[in-house]
Formats: structure tokens, sequence, C-alpha cells
């Protein structure tokens, strides 16, 4: 059998584990008690979700059988959210500089601003949904006194209407909603992120 751990082969000694399930199981173990949780299973080359878990768990297991696993570290994760809090605090001024430079034609300047904003927010709603992962350490995550869920669900509309802006080059609406509605919630965010810091 061949064990991978984020792509790195791991030497295994096989005691009684005769499924690939009893392998999942006693590395879930080890993953907890290091503060890691699995992000992806692939065995022998095809990858393992919900409704297919039970049937790969109860493969047997064979010399040539191969199990890729990738796992995420809570201090990796913890890490990840430190990094965002500068990210997050120079994007909300840029966003506050919006309608500035698009009332001065600086609109390559709002359109990477933009772009930054949309980068960095599907990185920060990746990391929450793996932050669901260490519910002792992120359970409490609370921005601006919402849940994450809530804060996205209130957060959701404005983006919409910004798009909605953007589409229809509303310089107006663009530039209110990047200076008094998105800019204080990347505020929010920054302020949220350094509480689990």
């Amino acid at each position: 059998m061949d064990f991978f751990v984020n792509g790195q082969k791991l030497d295994v000694t096989l005691e009684d584990e005769k499924k690939v399930g009893d392998i999942l199981t006693s590395f879930e173990k080890t993953c907890e008690t290091n503060d890691m949780a699995t992000v992806g299973i692939t065995i022998d080359g095809k990858k393992i979700d919900a409704d297919s878990f039970d049937t790969a768990a109860a493969q047997v297991l064979a010399p040539e059988t191969k199990i890729e696993m990738t796992v995420i570290a809570a201090a990796e994760l913890q890490n990840s959210f430190k990094q965002l809090i500068g990210t997050f605090g120079t994007l909300a001024q840029k966003m506050k500089q919006v309608p500035v430079d698009l009332q001065s034609g600086k609109d390559a300047e709002a359109g990477k601003t933009v772009t930054e904003l949309a980068d960095r927010m599907d990185e920060f709603c990746h990391l929450t949904a793996l932050s669901a992962l260490f519910p002792d350490k992120y359970g409490t995550l609370k921005i601006d006194g919402k849940t994450v869920s809530e804060f996205f669900a209130d957060f959701s509309g404005i983006l919409s209407d910004f798009e909605k802006g953007l589409e229809s080059s509303d310089t107006v609406m663009i530039g209110d909603l990047s200076e008094y509605e998105i800019s204080p919630r990347l505020e929010a965010i920054v302020c949220a992120l350094e509480a689990l810091s």
C-alpha cells in the first residue's frame, strides 16, 4: 500500500488494518491528536466524496492500493487568517479610494481594487469554510456581532448591488457602496480576525 499526505509519501507499517476504512480511522485519530483535519481523500486515483466514502472504506487493502490524503493544520489556517488581516486592512482603504479614482479618471486603478476585492473575498470564504473543521477554535467566530453565515447573507446583497453598479457603470452607486458599505465590512472582518489571534 502507498500512503501519501499532502503529496508526500509516508512509510506506513500495517498492523491489524485490513480495509481502507481501518487506515482512514487510524489516520483521523492522528489528525485529531495533531490539531489537523482531512480536507480531501483520493483512493486509487479516484476522489472520494460523502456518497462514495462507505464503499471506499469497505475496500480491502492490497499491495497496489494508493491512498492520498489532503490535510490542513489549525496553525496553517491561523496563519492564513493572520495574513488576511493586513490584506483586508489595506483593501478597506483602497475601497474608500474607489470613488476618488472613478471621479479622477483612474478607472484602471478602481478596476484593480475591485478584482482584488473579489479574489480576497473568495479566499476568505474558502478559509471560513475550512474553519468549520476546527469548531473548538473557530466556532465562536463573529463578524460585527454576527455569525459568519449571517454576515455573508447580509454582505452578499451589497456585493450583488455593487456588481449591478459595475455592469451599468453607475459610478455614484459604485462609489457609495465602496466607501460606505464594503469598506466598513472589510474593517469588521479585520477586527474579527484580530480577535482570533
